[in-house]
């Protein structure tokens, strides 16, 4: 299983909300979001810290993909 943040980067979208708003808001590292960018694991403190951001949870975020579909979707 693979992790994608899609999710998130659609919300964004529709929110209006740049990358650089979330991660100047929610308090990450450019480290950090460059991880979430490249779907990359992080904390479960930094997905709690966009989650209180957004005002949303992080089923809504976020979504575990089968490595065969991660694979289809490149």
């Amino acid at each position: 299983m693979t992790i994608s943040y899609k999710k998130l980067w659609v919300m964004l979208a529709n929110r209006e909300m740049s990358k650089a708003q979330l991660r100047r808001q929610a308090g990450l590292s450019p480290a950090t979001f460059t991880k979430l960018r490249r779907n990359q694991v992080v904390s479960m403190e930094v997905l709690l810290k966009i989650a209180q951001t957004l005002e949303c949870n992080i089923g809504d975020m976020m979504d575990f993909v089968a490595e065969k579909e991660a694979e289809y979707g490149r």
